[in-house]
Order: C-alpha cells, then structure tokens, then sequence
C-alpha cells in the first residue's frame, strides 16, 4: 500500500520500479511517498513519470540530493540525475511538485543571503547564468514568485539540482541551506522552469 500524505490529489502519476529498465517490483503513486521501504521495495532503481512533475530524494523522508522528474522514462540513474559525477543509482522517496506551471513562472535572484545585493527576475530558462549577465557564480538568496523552478550547480543544467516552489517557505529562500537538505554551496550557474 502506498504512503499518502494529506496533500489533495492531484494531476500526478508516477509508476516506479525496484529494478534498472522497468523490470522487477512495480508500483504505481499518485502521491507521496516518504519511504519505499515502507511499501514494499528495497528502493527505486527506474521509474515512469505519466502526469505531472515530482521530485526525487536520495533518501527517505525527502533528504539528500533531489532530482527533477518530468514527464517520461527514466530507465536508470544516470537519466535522472543528468551527470556521472553524482552517482546515486537509487530513490528511496518522492513527491508532485504542486506549483508547476510552466508558462506562468517567475523568480527573483539575489546576491547575497537574506535577499541582499543585485537581484534579477527570471521568468525564462538560463542555461547559463553568466553568459545572460549574472555577475557571479553563486546565488545568495531567491525568491519564487509562482511557479517551481530547478537551480542547477553548473551551466548547461548540470551538477548539483535543488527545486524551489512557491508553495515551500512562502517561496522565498533567505540562505542556500533552505534550497533542501544536501546543500553545500550556493553555486548556481543555469535555472530552468519545471515543466508540468
């Protein structure tokens, strides 16, 4: 049985597997789940997002690094996590992101924590902050405005993901360490809209 937590339903279907290629244990979620274990499965080793975004942990009770989950296949790790370098071969819980709504996001970026220094508003997807004239390699503070967004370590959308939505902290993250529970560094070089 699936772990639900008291979110309304909602437009989401994701349908995963224990093992890599949809093979193996297969369980179908059109909510929450803070622990596979608890339904069953040793963990989540490929996957199939049919409606709406989620968001991927590393470790139950949504913690560790996250990872961005739009519509389609996912096979194996390496087609959600988007880089080698971050070898995490397993999901172990999920959630929709309820604030996806592509066409009508926006976010305001700061320099510095607690919403201090140049800022900028982006309502478009950067693949490269500095190349769009962002002074820095790093992002201090943000705030969503609506929508949810995926902030990437790297340009070209690489490296570390952290996803914010509106819906979380009033949408506004003072200090990296609210971006989720595996930030180290507020190193953010692209940023794209989630796509519902």
């Amino acid at each position: 049985m699936a772990l639900t937590n008291p979110v309304p339903m909602g437009p989401w279907k994701i349908t995963v597997y224990d093992q890599e290629h949809f093979q193996g244990k297969r369980m179908e979620f059109t909510s929450s789940c803070q622990n596979i274990m608890e339904c069953g499965m040793d963990n989540v080793r490929s996957l199939k997002v049919e409606c709406g975004a989620w968001v991927g942990y590393e470790h139950s009770s949504f913690c560790g690094q996250q990872f961005i989950l739009e519509r389609g296949d996912y096979p194996r790790w390496d087609s959600w996590s988007g880089s080698n370098a971050y070898h995490i071969e397993r999901l172990m819980s999920f959630r929709p992101v309820c604030a996806a709504n592509h066409k009508e996001s926006k976010i305001v970026i700061f320099e510095r924590e607690n919403f201090i220094g140049n800022q900028w508003e982006i309502s478009d997807d950067y693949p490269s902050l500095q190349a769009m004239g962002w002074p820095s390699k790093e992002v201090g503070s943000m705030k969503v405005q609506s929508g949810a967004w995926v902030c990437y370590q790297f340009p070209g959308y690489r490296g570390y993901q952290y996803i914010l939505e509106c819906d979380c902290h009033g949408g506004e993250y003072k200090h990296y360490r609210e971006w989720g529970s595996h930030a180290q560094t507020c190193q953010v070089q692209s940023i794209r809209r989630v796509q519902n």
